[in-house]
């Protein structure tokens, strides 16, 4: 289930919840919100990245830094260890 973005429309309204981004699990097929939670301001959904694409390089460091290995197909069968 995608994670969806929302913050308040109008930052004089809404709540201490929505001033900033607060993150809603929902189906695809789910209307967006549109109104708080917590104080029923009017939100508007947020634009965001995905966060596993957005930087390889970075992905890869992290991955190494936890401990994980990467394995590389080099021929049929056979795969090389890049870290």
């Amino acid at each position: 289930m995608p994670i969806y973005e929302y913050r308040v429309k109008d930052e004089v309204a809404g709540c201490r919840h929505c001033h900033e981004p607060f993150e809603v699990f929902q189906k695809i097929s789910d209307a967006p919100l549109d109104k708080c939670p917590q104080c029923s301001a009017p939100v508007r959904r947020l634009i965001s990245t995905h966060s596993v694409g957005a930087s390889k390089s970075g992905f890869d460091s992290r991955a190494k830094s936890a401990g994980f290995h990467k394995l590389v197909k080099r021929d049929k069968g056979t795969y090389e260890k890049t870290y």
